[in-house]
């Protein structure tokens, strides 16, 4: 209901200003009152703080793709499968969009808010990193698969500075450098001691570590920019990448020979990539909502050490022969985690920057030069 006033009539022939003051429902839609909501599956994180949501991001992120990688592996250890990792990303994309549909038919605002173009754009990065991905596989051994994937910090970093005029500080580049030695590290002795490596599978990886360095920047400023919601992001992106991979597998012939290989062990292929849908439906909530929250850079340094854990794993659950440099790569790795949470944490924490530390360091080593000389 709106009230109008106007001004005092001095005489019959000066016209009329009137005010609209809309009502209490008509100040904001219902999308705007939400905006300050950020729900993952039902749980609403809004009411806690900064490091409460940090750690339950983190949480489900963990628990939910090391399930994931635990049931990737475990797929294309069924005999005859290798070739056909197009085909289960089709059937991973038709399960994540029934999922989103699902989830966003439970929001109070159904609208789609991120413009359809910018949703085609990101649906063919995600049908870049995840079908070449998954189709790596079937010439990758899966921790090398992993490592690959593990190096797209920088490749972040990189597309942060040209998509959205980002500057990183010393910290978050030592952060990726260490990040990435330590990954090398680990595919060098991987080729020693288990030389698994095929080059259309480096290339098929690397292809979507380009496409998944790119993918998160262009996520966050489309979420930023147009206060999209994870369940409509995850519905569309994924639906119309279900369409961009139907459409290539009809024309190249895949999808027949697929669906008959398929069809003849129903349990260990749909019945775990539905699994294997569902947990990465999960995960890529958490992911975004760091996303969100946080930035692209964090949620791809959490992201990889899930992948560290992952390799773990995989150690544990499946057969693989084992060297120490493993460890090593595995430390480097770690070390640059830590330098990027101490990047992010250094302002809240009132810790010294890197430029700081090597002054002080400097100093004192001075100090100690001069008191000898005296």
């Amino acid at each position: 209901m709106s009230a109008k006033f106007g001004l005092i009539n001095y005489n019959s022939s000066r016209k009329h200003i009137s005010i609209s003051i809309p009502s209490a429902t008509e100040v904001m839609s219902p999308h705007i009152k939400s905006v300050e909501e950020l729900r993952v599956l039902g749980i609403n994180l809004s009411g806690f703080n900064t490091v409460v949501q940090f750690f339950i991001c983190v949480s489900g992120v963990f628990v939910f793709y090391l399930i994931y990688g635990y049931l990737q592996e475990l797929i294309f250890s069924v005999e005859g499968f290798k070739p056909f990792g197009w085909y289960l990303t089709l059937v991973q994309f038709g399960f994540y969009s029934l999922f989103g549909l699902v989830e966003l038919q439970l929001t109070q605002d159904k609208r789609r808010r991120i413009p359809g173009k910018t949703y085609m754009m990101i649906a063919l990065l995600t049908v870049g990193t995840m079908g070449l991905s998954n189709t790596s596989l079937g010439y990758l051994n899966y921790p090398t698969q992993v490592i690959f994937k593990c190096c797209k910090l920088i490749p972040v970093m990189i597309g942060g500075v040209f998509i959205q005029g980002k500057r990183y500080n010393v910290a978050d580049v030592s952060a990726a450098l260490c990040m990435s030695l330590g990954l090398i590290w680990f595919t060098l002795a991987d080729s020693k001691v288990a030389p698994n490596f095929n080059v259309t599978g480096v290339v098929l990886i690397s292809l979507a570590l380009c496409a998944d360095a790119a993918i998160g920047n262009v996520q966050e400023k489309a979420m930023k920019l147009h206060n999209g919601s994870n369940s409509e992001m995850v519905l569309y992106s994924y639906s119309i990448g279900f369409v961009y991979i139907l459409i290539g597998l009809l024309c190249v012939g895949g999808l027949s020979p697929a669906v008959t290989f398929c069809s003849q062990h129903p349990l260990k292929t749909y019945g775990y990539a539905f699994f294997f849908s569902l947990t990465g439906y999960f995960g890529i909530s958490f992911v975004l909502a760091l996303i969100k929250l946080f930035g692209a850079l964090v949620a791809v340094t959490v992201t990889t050490g899930r992948k560290a854990m992952t390799i773990v794993l995989s150690f544990m659950f499946f057969s693989k022969p084992f060297t120490f440099q493993y460890v090593w790569g595995g430390l480097l790795v770690v070390l640059g985690i830590f330098l990027n949470v101490y990047s992010k944490n250094r302002d809240k924490m009132k810790l010294p920057s890197l430029v700081e530390i090597r002054e002080l360091l400097w100093s004192r080593r001075r100090g100690r030069l001069l008191s000898q000389n005296v």
